[in-house]
């Protein structure tokens, strides 16, 4: 088995496709670094999301930055939208996230941010990516020896406190209206990185905060990754314990899912709509998803009189496209609002603030906001299909929908009368993902049937 890497970062497993990949990736991203003619600092920020092997090697990975004539200053464990918020908040050189996001605990993995704490753009991540190849194929082994030895260094705390982006957050919202309401809410962080800062910004809002999984060790009480049939305990628990609302992140924060007070899984999809429904009754601007976002935002958009554009699959993208078109608002839809107030990263706080500011304006619970907002249907499939016969795949698609608007900057996307279609290959995994959105289930459903019927074609 193979490591996962690609201009968005790397994933493998601790004790066979990690540890050496993991230290040539960084390595170049150094490099990349080191040419900066205009970096004003060597500063590298350093942070992981609670799993034990995040610890384990951090000592290694800043034994490397120190090598390679950067400065690394380790935070211990934090969020990723932390990591990326105190890499722009200290003017650093750069950050390194150690995370693998919602994998599974045996996996590992790094996020790289730019000095502005994004994560790296579309263009720097290729050049990173050839760079890895080159020490890859080179069979480079510069430091890797240290990985055993190397001490897990102390976190350092007198530079900036995280408790800045908190700051930040609150900044984006009208906290006397969340605090008027006393809400109680319920955070799983289900012993990944948010459980800290998520009861701090909780708290600081006014509300009765019941916490499950506060350990930040990284021992997951529940599969990671923040979807209904990994969150059933968890509803059962905002009922038990009477919440008004139930926040679900995965384990580095920058994704969050919703439960109402009925235990009910609202889903991830949800976070972004509501967050740009907050935002847009008091900013004027473009708003960005991803090919693959549900279209109640695009419909959000369109009741307020605002353009919703859609980026390729992946949060570079997005914040690519943002920028670009100088937007006000972003998101993707598992769970990932963007918030350029804040910073450009996938942001669990962001959603669970707004989120609860959005309830105390409107004066209603998230089961009414719900109902308030178009109902869409969502159908994803992992399909096996070789890759190099794409474009005779999309070809035939099309051919069935002719009247549909094209759209391939991320695979095929076809979109018609409040539904759509996306193939693409995933940038994970060795499958293509076949995505339809529809005011009814069955439709979506077809409409992936139909791509599986082609592949078997090909067969």
């Amino acid at each position: 088995m193979q490591p996962i890497v690609t201009i968005s970062g790397l994933r493998g497993v601790v004790g066979e496709t990690f540890e050496v990949p993991a230290m040539r990736y960084i390595a170049a991203f150094l490099s990349y670094l080191s040419e900066l003619k205009l970096r004003a600092t060597n500063k590298i920020v350093v942070c992981c999301d609670g799993r034990p092997s995040g610890f384990q090697f951090s000592g290694a990975f800043c034994n490397l930055i120190r090598e390679k004539g950067f400065e690394p200053i380790f935070f211990g464990v934090q969020p990723t939208p932390t990591a990326g918020f105190l890499t722009k908040f200290i003017h650093a050189a750069g950050g390194i996230q150690i995370t693998a996001s919602h994998n599974p605990s045996q996996y590992n993995g790094v996020k790289l941010f730019d000095c502005t704490g994004r994560v790296i753009s579309g263009p720097i991540g290729k050049t990173v990516l050839e760079r890895y190849k080159e020490l890859t194929e080179q069979g480079d082994s510069t430091a890797y020896c240290l990985l055993p030895t190397a001490s897990t260094p102390e976190p350092i705390n007198e530079i900036v406190s995280p408790y800045e982006h908190l700051r930040a957050v609150c900044k984006t919202i009208r906290v006397g209206d969340v605090e008027s309401k006393g809400y109680r809410v319920l955070l799983d962080s289900n012993n990944g990185s948010g459980s800290r800062l998520g009861r701090r910004l909780l708290e600081s809002l006014g509300c009765e905060v019941v916490v499950l999984g506060d350990k930040l060790n990284g021992e997951f009480l529940h599969t990671p990754e923040p979807i209904a049939e990994n969150l059933q305990q968890v509803g059962a628990e905002v009922v038990k314990n009477k919440c008004d609302i139930g926040f679900c992140q995965d384990p580095d924060a920058d994704r969050l899912a919703i439960i109402d007070a009925d235990g009910r899984y609202i889903g991830e999809e949800y976070t972004v709509p509501f967050c740009v429904e907050y935002a847009l009754k008091k900013r004027h601007g473009n708003v960005v998803i991803n090919c693959a976002t549900s279209q109640m935002t695009e419909d959000i958009c369109s009741q307020n009189g605002r353009i919703c554009l859609r980026s390729a699959v992946g949060e570079a993208n997005v914040v690519d496209l943002m920028i670009s078109s100088k937007a006000v608002y972003g998101g993707e839809g598992n769970g990932g609002p963007i918030d350029p107030e804040v910073g450009y990263v996938r942001d669990s706080f962001v959603g669970m603030a707004q989120v609860l500011a959005l309830m105390a304006r409107e004066n209603k619970s998230v089961v009414q906001l719900v109902k308030e907002i178009k109902p869409y249907s969502i159908v994803k499939t992992k399909l096996p299909f070789p890759t190099e016969r794409l474009p005779e795949l999309y070809e035939m698609v099309r051919e069935r929908f002719p009247q549909a608007r094209v759209e391939t900057n991320d695979g095929l996307r076809l979109s018609w009368n409040g539904t759509w279609l996306l193939v693409r290959p995933s940038n994970t995994e060795p499958v293509i993902r076949a995505i339809a959105e529809a005011p009814d289930s069955a439709q979506a459903e077809r409409l992936c049937a139909l791509v599986k019927e082609i592949t078997e074609k090909f067969e």
